[in-house]
C-alpha cells in the first residue's frame, strides 16, 4: 500500500484530522525530547548506553502508538484505546519529570547545556509535550465518553 493510501484510509476512519494533528504533534515532540536526552548525554539508557532506565523504558511509548495507528488502519474503534494511552502517558510524564519526586527534574534538563539558552529550550520543547499530550488525553476521553 502506498503513502497516499494510507493517507487515504486515515481520512476514511472515524480518527478525526484534528485528533491526527495531536497525535503527530505529541510523537513529533515526544521524538525532540528523546533526542534532547541524547544530546545532553544526561538520563539515557538502552539502546544508546548499556544500563536500562526509564528512557529505555519510555521507548515503548512508539510501539504502542504504532498500535493506535494500526487500530485506525484496520478501522477498528480506537477511542478507548486512545483514551488510554493519552492519560496514563500524560501522568507518567509529569511524574518524571515535574512531580516533586521526579527523576529528571526541570534542573536536569536545563543545566547540562553550556548555553542556558538551549537548555531553556529544551525545556520548553519538555512542557510543550506534556500539554500536548494533556490536551490529546482530554480530547480522547471526551471522544470515548461520547462512545459509551
Amino acid at each position: 500500500m502506498s503513502l497516499s493510501d494510507r493517507l487515504a484510509a486515515v481520512n476514511r476512519t472515524k480518527l478525526p484530522r484534528l485528533f491526527a494533528l495531536m497525535i503527530g504533534i505529541s510523537t513529533l515532540l515526544g521524538a525532540a525530547h528523546h533526542v534532547d536526552h541524547i544530546i545532553r548525554g544526561n538520563h539515557v539508557g538502552w539502546p544508546i548506553a548499556a544500563e536500562v532506565n526509564p528512557f529505555t523504558y519510555s521507548l515503548v511509548i512508539y510501539p504502542l502508538i504504532a498500535v493506535g495507528l494500526y487500530l485506525v488502519l484496520t478501522d477498528r474503534d480506537s477511542t478507548r484505546y486512545w483514551a488510554l494511552l493519552f492519560p496514563f502517558s500524560a501522568g507518567m510524564l509529569a511524574f518524571f519529570h515535574l512531580s516533586p519526586w521526579a527523576v529528571e527534574p526541570p534542573a536536569d534538563v536545563i543545566l547540562p547545556y553550556a548555553n542556558p539558552l538551549y537548555g531553556y529550550l529544551a525545556f520548553g520543547i519538555l512542557l510543550a509535550l506534556i500539554g500536548a499530550v494533556v490536551v490529546a488525553s482530554a480530547y480522547a476521553v471526551a471522544a470515548w465518553r461520547r462512545t459509551i
